[in-house]
């Protein structure tokens, strides 16, 4: 009989480290101001310094298509994308193809979706919550069949999305100031649209300043959601009261007060349909990106359509 010394030691297992593959968008602001090596390194290092492992591919927007396929097709590794809100809106048809948890890594002006997944603060402190996150299941919208995480929109609130991320790239040292700047602008040169809407099988005709479709309920300054699962889309209408309405308007979103004010009727379903009635193309914002449309939009419901690591749970 072998002596218990004797037997071979038995080979101790190590667990693997957590592997990520990162997409990147390299004309992101915060990109171009390190530089696309220095940038990627330090996000090499931040995963590292997480206790995961990452390979990082900062890339001009037409490439990352290819690119974050080739993650999705990886299957020991988490693709991530990381970029603006725009950015994550353009990924999402690939995304939606992952049959496993993706990962989003913010780095636009304004980050709607990162905020409400709980990825705040420097590239460390979002890279070590993703590291520790869970997956969460997610609701998305579509927009004649194309998928948005957010917002949409037109009207004032569509020029007041435009016109705040571009000031907030020209006043970055203070955000009352490049609120103002943009609620001023959009206050000015916003023109009431008149709209056919098709809310849960009513139709209605209106003619508003603005006609937002959210997926999920947002509250607060902040536009924050509590539930990224709560089954439903939100339409905000603006009715046109003029500079005086869309001024108070403005405000009431400064203070968070929006959703109180007496211009704003606030509708749920989960189909909507816009028409505009003049039938011209008009600007149509998807999650911060602007296209010129004409014609009807149909927005439809995709329930926990996207699993998405996330550093809070669906409903807080």
């Amino acid at each position: 009989m072998e002596k218990l010394s004797e037997l071979p030691a038995k080979a101790e297992t190590k667990a693997q480290p957590r592997r990520f593959r990162v997409i990147g968008n390299a004309r992101a602001g915060s990109v171009l101001e390190a530089g696309v090596g220095n940038f990627a390194r330090r996000i090499e290092a931040a995963f590292a310094a997480a206790g995961c492992d990452a390979e990082v591919e900062l890339l001009p927007p037409r490439a990352i298509e290819e690119r974050l396929r080739a993650a999705v097709d990886d299957r020991a590794a988490t693709p991530v994308i990381a970029g603006g809100d725009g950015t994550v809106n353009g990924a999402l048809p690939v995304l939606l193809e992952c049959p496993r948890p993706v990962g989003i890594l913010p780095l636009g002006t304004v980050n709607v979706l990162g905020r409400d997944l709980g990825l705040l603060g420097t590239i460390e402190e979002q890279v070590s919550a993703l590291c520790r996150g869970k997956p969460v299941a997610m609701d998305l919208g579509s927009i004649n069949g194309r998928p948005f995480h957010s917002i949409s929109g037109m009207g004032f609130f569509s020029l007041m999305a435009r016109e705040r991320e571009q000031a907030r790239r020209r006043f970055p040292f203070s955000r009352t100031i490049a609120f103002a700047f943009a609620a001023t602008r959009s206050i000015l040169f916003t023109r009431p649209i008149r709209i056919e809407l098709e809310v849960g099988g009513q139709q209605r005709q209106v003619e508003a300043d603005a006609v937002l479709v959210t997926v999920n309920q947002f509250d607060g300054a902040d536009w924050r959601r509590n539930r990224l699962d709560g089954g439903q889309l939100e339409v905000h209408i603006l009715d046109t009261g003029g500079l005086l309405s869309r001024t108070k308007a403005a405000l009431s979103m400064l203070t968070g007060s929006w959703r109180t004010s007496h211009n704003l009727v606030s509708l749920t379903a989960e189909a909507v349909t816009l028409t505009r009635r003049d039938k011209r193309r008009g600007h149509v914002t998807f999650d911060g990106e602007v296209e010129r449309r004409a014609g009807s939009l149909d927005y439809r419901l995709l329930p926990a359509a996207l699993q998405v690591i996330a550093a809070r749970p669906a409903e807080i």
